[in-house]
């Protein structure tokens, strides 16, 4: 992929009063771009998107990274968990948002089932993603126990974004959706995961529902990028369900939640004035006719 940019002419101050860069205006984002934004202090946004016109205003209001996630499985068809969505269907959510986008770098999940066991599978699985789909680069959930994996994907020259912390395709071994690694044992098992996800080869890293002062830690231990969702503002970027950002969905409060807009209300209402006006008569009007 081209990798195109301007240096702008206005400068931004970084970790110290004395240090300024060049803030880069980037045309396109690739897992390059990341690694530079973190470099520069520049913060990382990253949003979810399932379907070519959802994935269009994102891309247009220049959000860096979208993200198809496998929570699709949960906002687009109704299900529990992350679990029941198939590789067949991430691809049709795929592909449907990489033919929106013109700036964005698209990441793609890989569904449960579809890399965990056989790493030959989890390899077989990417190279569908990618050529089927057009995605840019594909998300895995796990550390050591998902190494072969995921030296497998990368050998065979496909980016690998790694997911540490709540891990929701693992949700029957944990049994809840709880703040991951307070205790120290798990904390340490994390940081040490983080490490080696950087030293496989992954160019970025989420990290799901932690303690802030941990995730902090791993994002000054490692040199590729951390994107946090309920992870503080330590970290290097933030994503975020964008069902939830917009208030699509008004059953699901987290903390770490910011909801930008009140959409179920607001869409609730117009689609009651929708109603009424058919069932009066008032719509169409004489001006909505041919």
């Amino acid at each position: 992929m081209l990798h195109f940019y301007r240096i702008c002419s206005t400068f931004t101050l970084q970790n110290s009063p004395l240090m300024s860069v060049a803030k880069k205006d980037y045309k396109r984002i690739t897992t390059k771009s990341l690694i530079e934004m973190k470099t520069n202090g520049e913060k990382i946004s990253m949003l979810t998107a399932y379907d070519y016109t959802m994935a269009k205003i994102v891309d247009t209001a220049g959000v860096d990274v979208i993200l198809v996630g496998d929570s699709a499985s949960n906002v687009m068809a109704g299900h529990e968990t992350t679990l029941p969505i198939t590789l067949d269907q991430m691809i049709y959510h795929a592909s449907s948002v990489v033919r929106a986008i013109e700036r964005a770098l698209v990441v793609v999940d890989l569904p449960f089932g579809s890399y965990q066991s056989d790493s030959k599978e989890a390899l077989r699985s990417s190279i569908r993603i990618m050529k089927e789909s057009g995605g840019h680069a594909v998300k895995l959930e796990g550390g050591r126990e998902i190494k072969d994996s995921i030296k497998k994907i990368l050998n065979a020259g496909i980016p690998v974004m790694g997911h540490l912390g709540l891990t929701p395709q693992s949700i029957y071994k944990f049994g809840t959706y709880t703040v991951r690694a307070k205790e120290e044992e798990e904390a340490e098992k994390l940081l040490e995961d983080a490490q080696l996800l950087e030293k496989l080869g992954c160019f970025a890293l989420v990290l799901e529902k932690i303690p802030a002062h941990l995730a902090t830690k791993v994002a000054q231990s490692i040199s590729i990028p951390v994107i946090g969702i309920g992870a503080g503002g330590g970290v290097d970027g933030q994503v975020l369900v964008i069902h939830d950002m917009l208030g699509m969905n008004n059953e699901f409060s987290p903390r770490f939640l910011r909801r930008y807009l009140d959409l179920y209300d607001q869409m609730t209402k117009a689609i009651g004035n929708y109603v009424a006006d058919v069932k009066s008569k008032d719509f169409p009007n004489a001006s909505e006719q041919y």
